[in-house]
């Protein structure tokens, strides 16, 4: 294997997510029959209905069950709650810190992968063009939007620590990614239902009905399998580097689908972004060492 080595399976998979990802803005916002809590419940419920199939191979650690779950039910409360509080665009942009939390997080939590000034470099350029991407030169953090912007780091944090910290969790097959959204999609309903009372699910017109299933087999669903295995076998640091990818695609494809013009300012962040994934690409591999411990 050569020194420097830009492409594995890891990378593939990395990759794979984040175009799946890059389609769930476009997917949820043509979902307004539901409110976001109930939305996110009813995808979970759908993804790790999927999973039934495979019931089998439902074999992880009890540590392993309530680290996917809890991560999953919280990053998704957390994110949609912040819509609600702050402005979508503000909250989505803070909620994009969360491939630079992967960066810095894991010499923090992975032992014997240290922080090297090109990952911060590589963070640094994939967080500017992240921020050209979301917002026109008009981003205020107004006071009145503290809550909804605190959600949203929130937001940010717990998924780039689950996304460290699922390399340290005992070995599980893949579907269980997918089974954990099962009681997280649950939960989230029976949250709904306490809070805003009796669903609404005679009210959801068959076409967010389709739109829901798509999102559960997709960017809510086989995404959630494909980051796994990409983070078991993968690097963090290249690969939280790449998924800066994933605001440019998602920005692309809602302009190409809402017949927009790319602007001077898309081209910039574009060459910022991929700058940064390519610099994260390119960072030399750890030597194989001892594994970190798992979570006990």
């Amino acid at each position: 294997m050569s020194a420097v080595s830009w492409w594995d399976k890891s990378t593939g998979l990395a990759l794979v997510t984040i175009l799946l990802w890059a389609s769930l803005a476009a997917l949820t916002s043509r979902i307004t029959s539901v409110s976001p809590l109930v939305l996110v419940g009813l995808v979970l419920f759908f993804c790790g209905a999927g999973a039934l199939p495979f019931w089998r191979q439902w074999r992880a650690r009890p540590v392993t069950w309530l680290v996917t779950i809890t991560a999953l039910l919280l990053y998704h409360l957390l994110l949609f709650m912040s819509f609600r509080h702050a402005p979508v665009l503000e909250a989505n942009l803070i909620n994009y810190l969360w491939p630079l939390c992967i960066i810095l997080f894991t010499p923090l939590l992975l032992p014997g992968h240290p922080l090297h000034p090109r990952h911060l470099l590589a963070g640094a350029l994939g967080l500017a063009g992240s921020v050209l991407v979301m917002v026109d030169g008009k981003l205020q953090l107004q006071q009145a939007h503290l809550t909804g912007y605190l959600l949203a780091l929130g937001a940010a944090i717990v998924w780039g620590a689950y996304s460290v910290l699922s390399r340290r969790l005992p070995p599980a097959p893949a579907v269980v990614t997918a089974a954990a959204c099962l009681p997280a999609g649950l939960l989230a309903l029976l949250l709904a239902w306490g809070l805003e009372g009796p669903l609404p699910l005679d009210q959801i017109p068959q076409a967010d009905w389709l739109l829901i299933v798509g999102l559960a087999l997709g960017p809510m669903g086989a995404a959630f399998v494909t980051w796994y295995l990409a983070l078991r076998d993968g690097d963090p640091r290249r690969i939280g580097a790449l998924a800066y990818l994933t605001p440019l695609l998602s920005t692309l494809l809602l302009v190409w689908l809402n017949g927009e013009q790319l602007t001077p300012r898309h081209l910039l962040a574009g060459a910022l972004i991929m700058g940064g994934a390519l610099l994260g690409l390119l960072v030399r591999a750890p030597k194989a060492g001892k594994a970190p411990s798992p979570l006990s």
